[in-house]
C-alpha cells in the first residue's frame, strides 16, 4: 500500500499523503476563498471539500473569480 499519491492542482505537481482530501490538497495550495474546485473536470461544492478523498493522478482546478469587465 502507498503511502502518498501524486495530484496536479493547476497543472503543478503535488505530492499528498494516500488519505488526502480535497481541503487538505486546498491548504497545500495555500489558495484563499473565495474560489471554485472541480476534481477531473468535475465540480465539488465547498460543503464538500472535507469529505472528498483524492486519488493518485487526480487532476484539481481551483478557479478562483476575476472581477471587472
Amino acid at each position: 500500500m502507498t503511502t502518498t499519491i501524486q495530484v496536479l492542482i493547476n497543472g503543478n505537481a503535488f505530492e499528498l499523503p494516500a488519505s488526502a482530501t480535497l481541503a487538505g490538497a486546498v491548504a497545500q495550495f495555500g489558495l484563499k476563498p473565495p474560489f471554485a474546485a472541480a476534481i477531473n473536470l468535475q465540480f465539488i461544492p465547498n460543503t464538500a471539500y472535507h469529505h472528498t478523498l483524492l486519488h493518485d493522478a487526480d487532476q484539481i482546478d481551483l478557479i478562483a473569480p476575476v472581477t471587472g469587465g
